[in-house]
């Protein structure tokens, strides 16, 4: 059964980066993962493209035939795209079990309110796909209440529009730090809750607009929110392995996705993610990891990847030597007499064979010299190894 995830989102939230990012970790933990780009104005990807929709229709020959904008144009593209599934199909096919990622349109308009895709992905699920919606959305949007807000709604009305298992993701986390100072917690803002704290916010974002009249909005969005409560935010720094490996393990969840030794060999980070669940970041701690001790972190987690990164080369030369090792003549390799035929080396013909051997069955065949240690038994019968004197 085939998994995928469905990247929406709106423009410059980092739809193309997330499917780069998310596919090379893929990669690293060893899971089969192919990228299909279902942007027609994405004409230069970042990543290996495995089925791009630009192969059935592109932008610039809808805009000049059809006499279209550029939303209108993705729009028609999209339908030309439903109309013509059968292609989708048979490219998927190709693809096998592979793990999708489908890089979407930023057109909002697409997912809230435009049937098309949504068909699309019925269809998929059709095919036995188990999808999972990743609605991305630029951190930049916590410095401003209504950016905020306007966010919420619009992952809210794409959550209701696709009918889909669906994680919201704060992108470019990383970058917070960098901005304007929060009034409240970045748990707040990932908690989505008690919104009337904006309230004030809100106000002095646009002293112009501020009325009873204005107020009363405010208070009914941010009531018909919560009575929802369907909304919730993940963060998200693509370079950050951890957060990479926090963000799958809930999409995975999301899914269904079952995990363990499909990931094959290289399953070591995986193991990290998955089974080891007390080291993932909770919710709590999103505020001291990624504002207030951002430093300490970033230089403990490259600390940490610095020693990982040579426990790994002591490891690899380790096994290198012991295959050189068996390799030359060391018990066990090929150039070792005895391990080739299987008798023990005779002792030389001025050295008499030393006795006492445990499994001995005679004094001629003995595998030891004089000098090394031997067991040998006490009056009481107790075993002990004594070194024979020459």
């Amino acid at each position: 059964m085939p998994f995928a995830q469905l990247i929406l989102g709106s423009p410059g939230a980092g739809k193309s980066t997330y499917c780069d990012g998310m596919h090379q970790f893929m990669g690293a933990i060893g899971r089969q993962c192919s990228v299909v780009n279902l942007d027609p104005a994405n004409d230069h990807t970042n990543y290996p493209c495995a089925l791009d929709i630009r192969s059935l229709v592109t932008l610039e020959e809808i805009m000049a035939d059809d006499n279209l904008g550029p939303n209108g144009g993705v729009l028609y593209a999209i339908e030309e795209l439903e109309n013509n599934i059968g292609w989708l199909e048979e490219g998927l096919k190709e693809l096998g079990d592979d793990y999708i990622l489908f890089d979407c349109p930023g057109q909002v308009e697409l997912y809230t309110h435009h049937n098309s895709l949504r068909n699309i992905f019925l269809r998929l699920q059709k095919l036995g796909y188990r999808l999972v919606v990743v609605h991305l959305s630029d951190s930049f949007c916590l410095t401003q209440p209504s950016l905020y807000i306007s966010n919420i709604l619009l992952a809210l009305r794409a959550m209701m529009q696709m009918d889909l298992p669906h994680v919201n993701i704060l992108t470019k986390i990383d970058k917070i730090s960098s901005y304007d100072p929060l009034p409240f917690n970045l748990d707040y803002y990932a908690e989505v809750q008690d919104l009337s704290y904006l309230q004030g916010a809100l106000e002095e974002e646009s002293p112009a607009l501020r009325s009873e009249k204005w107020a009363r909005l405010n208070t009914a969005v941010a009531s018909m929110i919560e009575s929802f409560g369907l909304v919730n935010f993940e963060v998200l720094a693509v370079e950050n392995k951890r957060s990479m490996m926090h963000v799958l393990r809930i999409i995975d969840r999301a899914g269904g996705y079952v995990f363990g030794g499909a990931e094959g060999a290289n399953d070591t980070v995986w193991q990290v993610a998955m089974r080891n669940e007390s080291s993932m970041p909770e919710v709590q701690d999103i505020q001291e990891r990624w504002i207030d001790n951002k430093d300490e972190y970033d230089e403990l987690e490259r600390s940490e990847e610095e020693q990982q990164q040579q426990l790994r080369e002591a490891q690899e030369a380790a096994a290198r030597g012991n295959e050189d090792g068996l390799a030359g003549g060391f018990p066990g390799g090929l150039g070792n007499d005895f391990a080739m035929s299987g008798t023990a080396p005779r002792p030389p013909p001025n050295q008499p064979a030393a006795s006492g051997i445990v499994g001995e069955v005679d004094g001629d065949d003995d595998i030891f010299d004089a000098d090394f240690p031997r067991p040998t038994k006490t009056d009481n019968g107790i075993t002990v190894v004594r070194r024979n004197k020459k």
